[in-house]
């Protein structure tokens, strides 16, 4: 092997699988992409699920196209890491094999709420505040869910697993997982890094039994050696290293450089959210937990928008046929048309204001997306805008509330995944925010971060601050621009804020009407 060995890395996301060779300077030597014909399949209104060997076998494939066309470099490849999607779980049985098919984090099955919890528990709970949320949270784990309606399963169930923890035991015949992994509804202690007790107040959220659960390492610890069952599979090399990383979103916030407390990290996916990286455990909000970062000294306090830039995807299907017909003959993405186009629209959307609670959130469940200020003159290119604009909003509504707790202030943000491509996305950002908004050489981030954490383990670098100089790039910086950052602040302070609390009560009735019907 050379001095400088390349990592071998997978990146297991929602809609796609990567496999990609990672050299010590951040860069590529190879890279293969598999996009997944059917990401997840539906029962039921609702539901999300894939079959048990449907990722293993797609980072199989990468590996092979990869492996077959950068056959000569195997020989320079020291480790290898895999990362995937959160919350993501599967049963199995005594025999490590598949008892029913995976359910994603996609998923909205609810559990039936029979008066769970022990009666001081719930008073507890109520004193502090957080019964609405304990139930929402109990409702909306697969493992309670599983227990009710499949209980002949739950009872054959040996061992409860993230996706990452199977495809590590596919990987390598070792049943075990990196600590900053473990992000889902399970019992896991995020402060202390251990499965929770059972004495633990919140186990009953999420009541694994513990001989159920798997053994955890911290990142950067071998979890095993590639099998030659996997390397026949995949093309990988029997006998390499796998290390133990952490979370896709973990990953990124890692490979955008985030490791300070000035720096936040914004990743513009599917879910939107925004990561800090603290040595201290702040949650994010009230009972929410901070989460293990991939830096085993860190937490990652996060706030998501369930669907982030999924709305961008929603407003191109359903209000952007001339954007798609256009595109299909210029040989580009409509969403391309769409930002050359809102440029020319000023800030706030000529009093478009999109607050995009399109799925209700577990601090407040009862939130639906609100699109107000319509006028006879906007057009669906305004609504495009005011969508992009109330992810900025919320983004730095939840930036605000966790450097309140955390009594911390950010003075850069990075960005990554599918909208940070986009300038004017990162531009709204920077306006929105008053602060520069950093995209660096690659929209591969997670990978960087994950390979990042082998190098480590290799002894390449001393430490993450040195693999962060010579990994991570800087390509563009969006500065603020001042007009607009006042006029942001003021749509923001005097309308953005107000919204919520003035519509709630309203969701709420719509509810209670909507659920009548419905019963009758």
């Amino acid at each position: 092997m050379d001095e400088q060995p390349l990592v071998l890395t997978f990146d297991v996301g929602t809609q796609s699988a990567r496999c990609l060779l990672v050299r010590p300077d951040g860069s590529f030597a190879d890279f293969h992409q598999i996009k997944y014909d059917e990401p997840y399949y539906s029962r039921r209104p609702g539901w999300a699920e894939q079959r048990p060997d449907f990722y293993y076998d797609r980072i199989c494939e990468a590996g092979r196209v990869v492996c077959e066309r950068s056959a000569a470099l195997l020989k320079d490849v020291g480790a290898v890491t895999i990362t995937t999607i959160r919350d993501t779980v599967l049963c199995l049985d005594e025999n490590n094999e598949p008892l029913r098919d995976i359910i994603l984090w996609l998923d909205k099955r609810q559990a039936d709420f029979d008066d769970p919890f022990p009666a001081w528990k719930k008073l507890v709970f109520k004193i502090a505040g957080v019964e609405e949320t304990t139930e929402i949270m109990y409702r909306a784990s697969v493992c309670n869910w599983i227990k009710q309606n499949q209980p002949e399963l739950w009872q054959k169930t040996a061992h409860y697993v993230m996706l990452p923890t199977y495809l590590t035991y596919r990987m390598t015949g070792v049943l075990a997982d990196a600590k900053a992994n473990m992000i889902g509804h399970i019992p896991f202690d995020y402060k202390h890094r251990v499965w929770k007790k059972d004495s633990s107040l919140t186990k009953c959220l999420f009541d694994v039994e513990q001989e159920k659960l798997c053994r955890l390492v911290d990142s950067g610890e071998v979890l095993g050696k590639i099998t030659g069952a996997f390397s026949k599979a995949s093309g990988v090399p029997a006998g390499l290293p796998l290390i133990a990383t952490g979370s896709d979103k973990g990953c990124e916030t890692l490979g955008l450089s985030v490791t300070k407390s000035n720096r936040a990290a914004i990743s513009f996916g599917t879910t939107a959210t925004v990561q800090l990286a603290l040595e201290d455990y702040v949650e994010p909000q009230p009972f929410m937990p901070a989460y293990p970062a991939v830096p085993n000294n860190l937490y990652n306090p996060e706030i998501e928008i369930y669907r982030g830039f999924w709305l961008v995807s929603w407003f191109v299907k359903e209000f952007g046929a001339a954007e798609r017909e256009e595109a299909t003959v210029l040989g580009c993405a409509p969403e391309q048309l769409l930002d050359k186009y809102i440029e020319r629209l000023p800030p706030g959307c000529e009093g478009l204001l999109l607050q995009p609670y399109w799925t209700p959130g577990i601090v407040n469940p009862t939130s639906r997306g609100a699109v107000i200020g319509f006028a006879d003159y906007h057009t669906h290119l305004h609504f495009y805008r005011a969508i992009i604009e109330g992810i900025a909003f919320e983004l730095y509504h939840s930036l605000e509330i966790m450097q309140k707790r955390a009594k911390r202030r950010v003075d850069e943000v990075f960005v990554g995944g599918g909208g940070a491509r986009s300038d004017i996305v990162c531009q709204i950002t920077a306006d929105v925010f008053g602060i520069p908004v950093k995209r660096i050489q690659t929209h591969e981030a997670c990978s960087v971060g994950a390979a990042m954490v082998a190098f480590l383990t290799l002894g390449v670098f001393r430490d993450y601050d040195e693999a962060i100089a010579h990994m991570v790039h800087v390509a563009d910086v969006f500065k603020p621009r001042k007009t607009e950052h006042e006029t942001y602040m003021d749509l923001y302070s005097g309308a953005y804020c107000k919204v919520f609390r003035r519509l709630e009560p309203v969701y709420r009735r719509i509810i209670k009407i909507t659920k009548r019907r419905d019963i009758e």
